[in-house]
């Protein structure tokens, strides 16, 4: 006689269907002591709604005829998530980040604000879960299901791809240091600055400006590239290296 699924949350009302024979008009089913909620019944099912409970417990039929054989059932107590390993990303979602906490093993969805993500279980521990797309730039709610039920508490921010206007100045000699000025919009999760493939040291001013320090470069246009959470933006030819006169 299977039970599906035999596992659930401690806090009930798990949908539980017991198959077998001669089950009709069934007027009991017990997980351990208690009593379950009968809400359809044939002659080879019985389906009922799990009450509350703990541990593992035996399930019975009772019918006319008699009490079945017991069947297992594992209740699973809500999961508890503690950290994302990454709490911001690109509105186009696609970033993979990892989920720790306890009772993750039967973790079943991954949501993001109303958006659904099937996660892979790599622990009890530990989840991974690709970030689907976001309804716009925000933040919303996390929240893990499993067997045992669902767990809010943790936040990840939506974050629109950056833009790049101006560069001031947009020139500077080849042995770098120059102070540049770049102007644009949602720069303020702004990751790394680089010229010419360079990385250079940046303070982030707020959304809309970040300072940068030009690394040492070649004489010509180069190409700059800011990344943030939210993605990257490129200026094509944005900065031109002028080299040092001599004499």
């Amino acid at each position: 006689m299977p039970i599906s699924p035999n596992q659930g949350s401690t806090g009930g009302g798990t949908t539980v269907t017991i198959t077998g024979t001669n089950l009709a008009n069934a007027s009991a089913v017990k997980f351990g002591s208690k009593q379950a909620t009968i809400t359809a019944n044939t002659p080879t099912s019985v389906t009922v709604g799990s009450p509350s409970g703990s541990g593992v417990v035996d399930v019975t039929v009772t019918t006319s005829g008699g009490t079945s054989n017991p069947l297992s059932f594992f209740y699973i107590g809500a999961p508890f998530k503690s950290a994302l390993s990454a709490t911001s990303g690109a509105t186009a979602g696609g970033n993979t980040v990892t989920i720790n906490g306890t009772g993750l093993s039967t973790a079943t969805a991954v949501n993001f604000g109303a958006n659904a993500a099937t996660p892979t279980v790599l622990s009890d521990s530990q989840l991974s879960v690709a970030v689907p797309a976001g309804a716009g730039p925000g933040t919303v709610g996390v929240s893990v299901t499993t067997a045992g039920g669902t767990n809010n508490g943790l936040s990840y921010t939506y974050v629109d791809p950056p833009t790049v206007t101006t560069l001031s100045p947009n020139s500077g000699s080849t042995s770098g240091g120059t102070a540049v000025t770049i102007t644009g919009t949602n720069l303020s999760t702004t990751e790394s600055i680089t010229f010419d493939g360079e990385t250079a040291p940046f303070t982030v001013v707020n959304s809309t400006t970040v300072s940068a320090v030009t690394p040492p470069g070649t004489a010509g246009a180069v190409d700059v590239v800011v990344t943030t959470t939210g993605g990257s933006a490129t200026e094509i030819g944005g900065y031109t290296y002028v080299a040092l006169p001599g004499i």
